[in-house]
């Protein structure tokens, strides 16, 4: 059972996006876009999609968080990346690094590790090869096909630890448990909302990062803000499973049960532990 604080400041986070609606600035994927935006207006956020080396700077400086989503590289996006990266830590800003695909090929996991360089994320969010590659741990090359994860989430665990110490912020490994994880001792949660048909949708990975990114606009601590995120986007996918027929409309129903998601529903359905111990998840997860 979720301790009813952790639901409440879950919920209370919600408030402040739908209060606040930050501007979520994302150099992100083609593929992505539009559910991304979309994502974000349901959640009660702002979304703007900039990649132009000509403005990014000046974009950053419209928004309270950047996302950086490597899903489909070129020179030219990694270079509008690590100005933009550059520009929000001058001004303080949240920054969410998504390492689409990391270890597939060689170039993908440098362009991370260039980008981390740059200006080092506020939160890093990915599946478990991709913060295994990002770590560099033994035997992550080759461990992701496509930009699918072939290791669960705990097998990334301390990867993860090791990473969010290294870069002084939080790490996000997600899957069927998510696990977040900061730099200081303790410093972690698990998150067990969800759905598997989220994984049927293309996109709604890429979709969390922004959510991420959107709480951590309203709340300066990285863990927390990443560990709501994917709490709220994941009740919402429990919901939408409940009224969809299948993966066209499990989209749509995801939409609306985020406009949707009130207080209650919250502190009714959210499944947030502390640590990052082993836990046990039902087959109906």
């Amino acid at each position: 059972m979720t301790p009813p604080s952790l639901a409440e400041a879950a919920a209370a986070d919600l408030e402040a996006v739908r209060r606040r609606a930050p501007l979520v600035h994302n150099i992100t994927n083609f593929v992505v876009m539009n559910l991304t935006a979309n994502v974000l207006l349901a959640l009660g956020a702002a979304p703007v999609m900039a990649h132009a080396p000509e403005e990014v700077e000046e974009m950053v400086g419209l928004a309270q968080a950047l996302v950086l989503n490597i899903g489909t590289l070129s020179a030219e996006w990694v270079g509008s990346m690590e100005t933009a990266a550059r520009t929000a830590r001058g001004r303080a800003l949240p920054i969410v690094l998504d390492p689409v695909g990391a270890g597939a090929t060689r170039y993908r996991t440098e362009s991370c590790r260039r980008l981390m360089a740059a200006a080092p994320p506020t939160i890093v969010r990915g599946n478990a090869s991709e913060i295994l590659a990002l770590d560099g741990a033994a035997g992550a090359a080759g461990a992701t096909r496509g930009v699918d994860s072939t290791a669960g989430s705990h097998d990334a665990r301390d990867a993860a630890g090791r990473l969010a110490r290294r870069l002084g912020g939080a790490v996000c490994v997600s899957g069927p448990v998510d696990f977040i994880l900061g730099h200081g001792a303790g410093d972690g949660f698990r998150v067990l909302n969800g759905d598997p048909w989220m994984a049927r949708v293309t996109g709604l990975g890429c979709s969390a990062t922004a959510v991420v990114a959107a709480f951590a606009a309203v709340n300066s601590d990285p863990v927390l803000a990443a560990t709501h995120g994917m709490a709220i986007l994941g009740i919402a996918g429990e919901l939408a499973r409940e009224r969809a027929a299948g993966p066209g409309s499990f989209a749509v129903a995801l939409l609306d049960a985020l406009a949707g998601l009130d207080r209650p529903v919250i502190l009714e359905r959210a499944r947030i532990a502390r640590g990052d111990g082993e836990v046990q998840v039902t087959t109906d997860r």
